[in-house]
């Protein structure tokens, strides 16, 4: 199937083009609910399984290797999101629809989570898992895509700060979920697979939208040009730059958290690791929310994106530094905090000002989708850096000072932005 053209379907310019964001100061009503809802059920999958049952299940099936294998797992799994993702953003520009991909990519989640359960060797854990991230890309690509196309930009801070609590939630919800089913991965595979079910169906059935126009087929190195074209505007390629290095840094330690906390933190006696995770992931949450809220309104109220991402992603690398310079459990209380406030405020923020340097509104969820492989593509390399860094210093010491390090080139790469404040 053909994905989308950077020109078709544009208006001439004394009419609007058939994407561009819906006019007024309001988003439709129930819609940022709906994200919220959307959002947390797709989070709560992605920390419940990868940073929770995953893990566990890798290390059942071979503890000694745990970190390579985990590495593996992980970083081949996210070459699916980072395909997948903008193909189906594109599939969904062509179509002109968005919630027929958001409900196909929620309801496919319950198989796949089938499969994941009863893998039982490395290879099938792989296999399965990038199954999972193919069809949990497809329903974010097009849930992502919902803010530009039904949220006026004067919104689009409440939108991402919706969109941006999802993360804590979800992670609260996954961490407890995940922690609750650590001795019973199937069950706990096919409850997370039930949740997305469950809100796809919801936003779907609740969220109505309007049908965009049908864009029309090219040929297949113009598709791959499109891809790449949204790169060469200088606004959105340093927004690129910004948040891949932050998401690298970020997943390089997150990834491995239920292994630091075995192998690096000094939990109390008789804290298990998977409990901890149960305590620190709500912790984390209360903290995102605050800095989420507070940072998408703000953002809007004085209409400064630069400074609040930039600001951000600056208190990452000092919640990384925390950990690095202690090893105490009070230390890993104390990265949890700030890192969610950090996390919470650049997500929220980060967010609305992408929408705000894309190319071309009527490629939006094509672009979103290239974007998005700065979330995705990251993790394909964290794992494998990650584990290399780990095996030779011997520790996760080194690992958090070059997140650190990550995360101030991140702050660093918004200051060329120029059409945003």
């Amino acid at each position: 199937m053909a994905l989308s053209s950077p020109g078709t379907g544009t208006a001439d310019a004394t009419s609007p083009a058939p994407c561009a964001a819906p006019s007024g100061s309001a988003p439709p009503r129930g819609l940022l609910a709906l994200l919220l809802v959307g959002n947390t059920a797709m989070y709560s999958l992605y920390i419940g399984v990868a940073g929770i049952l995953l893990a566990l299940q890798v290390e059942h099936i071979d503890p000694a290797n745990k970190v390579s294998n985990f590495g593996l797992i992980a970083g081949v799994s996210a070459i699916f999101a980072t395909v997948f993702n903008p193909v189906a953003g594109a599939l969904s520009d062509r179509s002109g629809r968005r919630n027929p991909w958001i409900l196909g990519g929620g309801l496919a989640a319950i198989p796949a989570m089938f499969l994941l359960g009863f893998a039982d060797t490395i290879l099938l854990i792989t296999i399965a898992w990038c199954l999972g991230q193919a069809v949990m890309n497809v329903y974010q690509a097009a849930i992502t895509s919902v803010v530009p196309d039904r949220i006026p930009v004067t919104a689009r801070g409440k939108a991402s700060a919706a969109v941006g609590l999802g993360l804590p939630f979800g992670s609260t919800l996954g961490a407890l979920l995940g922690a609750a089913f650590s001795d019973d991965y199937r069950t706990g595979y096919l409850l997370f697979g039930a949740i997305v079910a469950g809100a796809a169906v919801l936003f779907t059935a609740c969220g109505r939208e309007e049908r965009l126009p049908v864009r029309a087929a090219l040929p297949v190195r113009s598709q791959l040009a499109a891809f790449t074209g949204a790169l060469k505007d200088h606004d959105f390629r340093w927004a690129f730059i910004g948040r891949a290095l932050l998401v690298l840094g970020y997943f390089a330690v997150s990834g491995y958290q239920l292994y630091i906390l075995q192998d690096h933190t000094r939990l109390p006696d008789g804290m298990e690791p998977e409990d901890a995770v149960a305590l620190l992931m709500p912790l984390t949450s209360v903290a995102m929310v605050v800095s989420t809220v507070l940072g998408g309104y703000l953002s809007d109220r004085f209409d400064r994106r630069k400074l609040f991402v930039g600001a951000s992603a600056l208190l990452s690398a000092v919640a990384l530094l925390i950990p690095a310079l202690s090893t105490s459990w009070s230390a890993m209380l104390a990265f949890s905090v700030v890192n969610g406030l950090a996390f919470g405020s650049y997500m929220a923020v980060d967010t609305a000002l992408v929408t705000m340097v894309l190319p071309k509104a009527e490629d939006a969820a094509r672009d979103m989708g290239v974007l998005n492989i700065a979330n995705a593509g990251p993790q394909i390399v964290a794992p494998f850096i990650a584990s290399v860094i780990v095996s030779v210093s011997g520790g996760y010491t080194a690992l958090f000072v070059i997140a650190a390090a990550l995360s101030i080139a991140g702050a660093l790469a918004v200051k060329p932005i120029r059409g945003v404040r």
